[in-house]
């Protein structure tokens, strides 16, 4: 029941009204008891909602305060992404009234479903394996076998790739998945997650408001971002610093963008610079 009373509130904040319908439709109770759990909100959050009578319908009351919720707009944004982007209603989205949006395509990379099966086999059992990898690197224009010992996976907004020992380099690297084009586990692991420095260690950045910006203009930033007394605190791992400075264009921002297409800038720029001199690229 406390999840139905949510999920009211929620129908109530987002789209201004419930009826019993979409709780039976949606929990799969009973008409009887989608009134009781109705009337049962109305003890809690009285003043909170009015029956109208000709729409057979609760609406959202002007007094209305969320008791149960606390509104998160990342939440209603996460769930509408999720409809846009498959097109279709995934299982447990409580949006019903949606306005209309859309994503950027971004073309899908395509992962085999054995190579990432036996990578978490790999990882799970502490072995390493041997993946035919195709590198863009010009001197490997060929597909070639290699052995590597997996121990996480990565994302850098686009695509994902195993974070693994390479048993050739004799390093830690990142392989994206969809260029592992076959792999098999092997032998044990030639190195232990702890030996992985670069993924166990973080920095903690700081971001603050392209100063080139107007006051107001800065406001606003520190605004869209939660700053607190004008700065963003983010620990990164220094694995995926590097990708952290591609997505987010730190490395030529400065240079190339105007103050308004580069609106945060990195406060301790001295440290991250440090760090990132041992980040992968």
């Amino acid at each position: 029941m406390e999840r139905r009373l949510e999920f009211i509130e929620f129908r109530l904040y987002w789209e201004g009204g419930i009826n019993r319908g979409e709780l039976t439709s949606f929990f799969g109770v009973s008409v009887p008891q989608a009134s009781k759990d109705l009337s049962q909100y109305q003890e809690i959050a009285p003043g909170n909602m009015e029956y109208d009578k000709s729409e057979k319908r609760y609406f959202t009351s002007t007094g209305f305060k969320p008791r149960l919720i606390d509104p998160d707009s990342d939440q209603y944004l996460s769930q509408l992404r999720a409809v846009a982007d498959d097109g279709m209603r995934p299982e447990g989205i409580w949006l019903s009234n949606m306005p209309e949006a859309d994503l950027m395509p971004i073309p899908h990379r395509r992962v085999e479903p054995s190579v990432l099966r036996s990578i978490l086999a790999a990882i799970r059992e502490g072995k390493a394996t041997e993946i035919v990898y195709q590198s863009m690197n010009p001197k490997r224009p060929d597909p070639e076998t290699r052995g590597i010992s997996p121990h996480a996976f990565g994302h850098d907004g686009f695509r994902w790739h195993v974070r693994a020992f390479c048993h050739i380099d004799k390093k830690f690297k990142d392989f994206l998945l969809s260029r592992c084009l076959q792999c098999k586990v092997t032998g044990l692991a030639e190195a232990t997650p702890d030996d992985d420095r670069l993924w166990q260690e973080s920095i903690d950045l700081r971001l603050k408001p392209n100063p080139k910006l107007s006051k107001a203009q800065q406001r606003v930033i520190a605004s869209d971002y939660h700053m607190e007394d004008n700065e963003l605190r983010l620990s990164v791992r220094k694995a995926l610093l590097y990708y952290f400075n591609k997505r987010l264009r730190l490395d030529v921002a400065e240079a190339l963008d105007r103050p308004q297409e580069a609106p945060i800038v990195v406060a301790n720029k001295a440290a991250f610079e440090k760090a990132l001199n041992y980040a992968p690229s």
